[in-house]
């Protein structure tokens, strides 16, 4: 019984590894396709990418964690009672994701919400840096969980 509970627990951890590299990589999909949009003068839809690119880092990062949920808010609310409020990540990348999330939903449904290109490019920045410390916390938990170290 012991040999079948560490085949299970090798699955489930090669697993979780392989889900938070593709929703990373994903991630950076939606990012470039963000900096396309901007650079193509599309703002409401390059906002909308952005939060997109830093959604799936986030559930990048719950997949080490055997998370997900069915909702944005559910995402985020682990996020933050996991990741923000024990200090694994610092409290800026909560605002950088709720900023996101806010832009994003006036964007997508506030029908008269005009963006400007300098916020644009801010939500554009931010989304970079939010999956660049994303990335570091993900491939630093990999190489412990790997390594046992």
């Amino acid at each position: 019984m012991q040999l079948l509970s560490e085949k299970v627990f090798h699955y489930m951890h090669n697993h979780n590894i392989d889900l938070s590299k593709h929703r990373l990589r994903k991630s950076r999909e939606e990012l470039a396709s963000s900096r396309l949009l901007f650079e193509n003068n599309r703002l409401s839809q390059s906002i909308n990418r952005s939060y997109y690119s830093i959604f799936h880092a986030t559930r990048a990062l719950l997949a080490l964690d055997s998370f997900d949920s069915k909702t944005h808010t559910g995402v985020i609310a682990y996020f933050n009672k996991n990741f923000i409020k024990p200090g694994r990540i610092e409290k800026e990348y909560s605002k950088i994701l709720m900023n996101a999330k806010d832009a994003r939903n006036e964007s997508d449904y506030d029908d008269f919400y005009i963006i400007s290109k300098e916020e644009t490019e801010t939500q554009l920045n931010n989304a970079e840096k939010f999956i660049n410390r994303i990335e570091a916390y993900i491939n630093e938990k990999i190489r412990i969980m790997q390594t046992g170290a």
